[in-house]
């Protein structure tokens, strides 16, 4: 394995993970703005698989949309 080369690839998945997946909440948020349905609390699950190597990841989260 080329240690340089998957990590140069990794972080550029994981950027483009975070960027797009940043893009896609402030979407989903804003629409439900829009039509009055946003509540304060919002759950988020995200799911990392690798099938070729049977890695299943499960990461649960919650975002705060109002201030406490």
């Amino acid at each position: 394995m080329n240690d340089d080369a998957f990590n140069m690839s990794m972080r550029k998945f994981l950027k483009s993970v975070g960027v797009t997946s940043q893009q896609k909440i402030e979407e989903a948020v804003r629409a439900a703005e829009k039509a009055g349905q946003l509540p304060d609390q919002l759950t988020v699950t995200v799911e990392l698989r690798m099938p070729e190597l049977g890695l299943h990841h499960t990461v649960d989260g919650q975002i705060t949309v109002e201030s406490p």
